[in-house]
């Protein structure tokens, strides 16, 4: 069941098969002293979490940390449920999401109103973590995984208030969450490197966005673990099509929201036009109408959709 990928030596990425798709959301592994786990994806995923680990012979009683970008479900709603079965591990986090972490009533809530009857089986169960297993990281501040391993924590707001990105420092690559958006990797197979921003509800904000990737470029990282999916060698091209996108996307958002009276209206509409001026670029690419990306980037989008007209009402 498990599907790990060596990223090198040291990095593992396992395959959390979330929504039942491969290539969709990942689970780091960072084999330091200190071994340490990035993100957890939801808990329908925390079964090929566990087989992935078995595969790369690690023991769960020596996981010493589980870092959670941000605590958006899809990125940590299995934290408490793998948490159960790592019993020396702590859970750390942005200090805007650890009481979240603790009582997820409100985690639940915002979901059920995003997925509505899809919730219990991409999500269930969400489980609390008590306190005590809790670990705050603040901007900037360190922790040393080995001799010769420190990871940094920056503040990134832009997709969530409540973002980590983590700096590893031995291979200079960033742990990038939702930060600069998402990777496409079903399209590798086409020869296509495609990145989109995730805007989803409801703390989207895109000056914020964009600033958190300046960071990332004036930082000079090699490389972008992407919470979706996998790592990139290539951050250049990150930075350049997510400035390209992200004006399109919130442009085609205001014209959306300008013309339609309600927010079913505004999402349906703004959906379906930013749907098709995505098909549109990569049918210029080459890719075939059939091509299976095209189901998940029409929930991507929708979520999207969501947080930009989330966002411009906030404005007004």
């Amino acid at each position: 069941m498990g599907s790990i990928i060596e990223i090198d030596k040291r990095i593992s990425l396992i395959d959390g098969n979330d929504l039942q798709r491969k290539l969709r959301t990942g689970t780091y592994v960072i084999k330091e002293e200190e071994i340490t786990i990035v993100e957890t994806s939801a808990s329908p995923s925390i079964p090929y979490v566990l087989e992935g680990l078995s595969e790369a012979g690690i023991q769960l009683e020596d996981i010493k940390y589980i870092i959670l970008t941000h605590i958006h479900l899809d990125h940590a709603g299995g934290a408490g449920l793998l948490l159960q079965k790592c019993p020396n591990a702590k859970v750390i986090v942005h200090k805007k999401g650890a009481r979240h972490l603790e009582d997820p009533t409100r985690l639940i809530a915002g979901a059920k109103a995003v997925y509505g009857d899809d919730f219990d089986r991409l999500f269930d169960p969400i489980l609390p973590i008590p306190s005590e297993r809790i670990i705050i990281k603040e901007d900037r501040e360190i922790l040393a995984i080995s001799d010769t391993c420190t990871l940094t924590f920056y503040d990134t707001p832009g997709h969530a208030n409540h973002h980590l990105s983590i700096h590893d420092d031995v291979s200079n690559g960033m742990f990038s969450g939702d930060t600069v958006g998402i990777y496409y990797r079903e399209l590798d197979q086409d020869n296509i490197e495609f990145y989109l921003p995730s805007t989803s509800p409801n703390q989207f904000n895109p000056e914020a966005m964009l600033a958190s990737a300046d960071l990332y470029e004036s930082l000079g990282i090699d490389r972008v673990y992407f919470g979706h999916f996998g790592a990139s060698h290539n951050p250049h091209q990150v930075y350049q099509q997510l400035k390209y996108w992200l004006p399109i996307f919130v442009e085609t958002a205001k014209n959306a929201h300008a013309c339609n009276p309600t927010f079913e209206e505004k999402l349906s509409a703004l959906s379906s036009d930013l749907y098709k001026t995505v098909r549109e670029y990569l049918a210029q690419k080459g890719v075939p109408d059939n091509h299976p990306v095209y189901e998940i980037l029409a929930l991507d989008l929708r979520v999207c959709a969501m947080g930009l007209i989330d966002y411009l009402m906030k404005q007004e």
